[in-house]
């Protein structure tokens, strides 16, 4: 990992709504390569931090660079085209889709999409979707879902769910991942397989940005760490240095581990 080539980088970003300012000025470099932990009190403005990487609310003011290009002010689908891709920390797939269907749409410019193409190249269609396919019951392995592959999104437990939206950021390959609360709901032993799951895609040279609020799993996988309280950012560094910021211990009532 290198600092001096960050894989995402944000300059005083800054986010308003109306005369509230829930994202005041934030900068920092996330490294190539790192699993980045984004930590800090209810309401303080890590969602609307990571709604406005996504494209979903435009920064006031400020600057993000994905891998050295602007993307701030881009809509969502300009933001996943350019790599960044997130999760959310209620899962949204199509309920009555299964996980395999789910896990497919996502794969993007298939011939198939323009209707016209079944008929003027159907050889091309078949190749590309039968490549998608492959390319999705591999994911789905990989998240350990292949007993549910074929049942509807809507019937899976909490943690199978978060599961499923880490197999369908994977099939976008995005440069970086954006998790939401990736442990919220999922109990012991699903977390495990997901934490499990992170640090092998991070092995492959996945980066990740995490906000999450189960401190074991924050202080365990991610470095750096950066600490947001009443939308600026307090804190960036190493777990061990959080644990003895006292702005950190301010914010959290000593709840740090």
């Amino acid at each position: 990992m290198s600092a001096a080539d960050p894989m995402l980088r944000l300059d005083g970003v800054t986010k308003r709504f109306g005369g509230f300012t829930a994202v005041d000025g934030v900068g920092f470099d996330l490294p190539r390569g790192a699993i980045g932990g984004l930590i800090g009190p209810n309401g303080a403005g890590k969602t609307t931090l990571f709604n406005a990487l996504a494209g979903l609310v435009p920064p006031d003011s400020g600057r993000v660079e994905l891998d050295g290009a602007p993307i701030h002010g881009l809509t969502p689908n300009r933001v996943f085209a350019a790599g960044l891709a997130r999760t959310f920390q209620i899962p949204r797939p199509f309920p009555e889709m299964s996980v395999l269907e789910n896990t497919m749409i996502v794969g993007a410019n298939q011939a198939g999409e323009r209707f016209w193409m079944n008929w003027v190249a159907p050889g091309r269609v078949s190749t590309e979707e039968r490549a998608l396919r492959a390319k999705a019951e591999e994911v789905i392995e990989f998240c350990g879902l292949t007993r549910v592959r074929g049942d509807a999104a809507g019937t899976l437990s909490g943690g199978q769910l978060k599961l499923l939206e880490l197999a369908r950021v994977m099939m976008a390959d995005p440069k970086i991942i954006l998790l939401d609360e990736p442990a919220a709901g999922v109990n012991p032993t699903l977390m495990a397989s997901l934490v499990d799951k992170i640090k092998a895609l991070n092995a492959r040279g996945q980066t990740f940005l995490i906000i999450e609020h189960n401190m074991d799993v924050v202080m365990s996988i991610c470095d750096p760490i950066f600490v947001m309280a009443q939308g600026r950012l307090i804190y960036q560094g190493d777990a061990a240095g959080a644990r003895a910021e006292p702005a950190v211990l301010d914010a959290y009532l000593g709840d740090l581990p």
